[in-house]
């Protein structure tokens, strides 16, 4: 009973940090390209972007203003569809 207890609470633990770990914000820029990021940056006003909550999404309206491009691990953004690393 001992083991089996264990082994619920390892399972329950790895899956907790699983969803943690699993939420992104999106970053949108000026000309609607948008990616998700795991770590939180601090934006210069300059870059002209936007950060949303990780379940944000556009309407469909919007389809054609705004496009998904590559998430990144470096620090930067998109502009003009190239990554600028800051």
């Amino acid at each position: 009973m001992k083991s089996l207890s264990l082994a619920l609470l390892a399972a329950g633990s790895v899956l907790a940090f699983s969803a943690i770990a699993a939420k992104a914000d999106v970053v949108c820029n000026e000309e609607g390209d948008c990616w998700r990021t795991k770590t939180k940056y601090e934006y210069r006003p300059e870059f002209k972007v936007r950060v949303y909550k990780d379940d944000w999404k556009w309407d469909q309206k919007e389809d054609k203003k705004y496009r998904w491009r590559e998430s990144r691990e470096d620090r930067g953004y998109w502009r003009q569809g190239v990554w600028i690393g800051f």
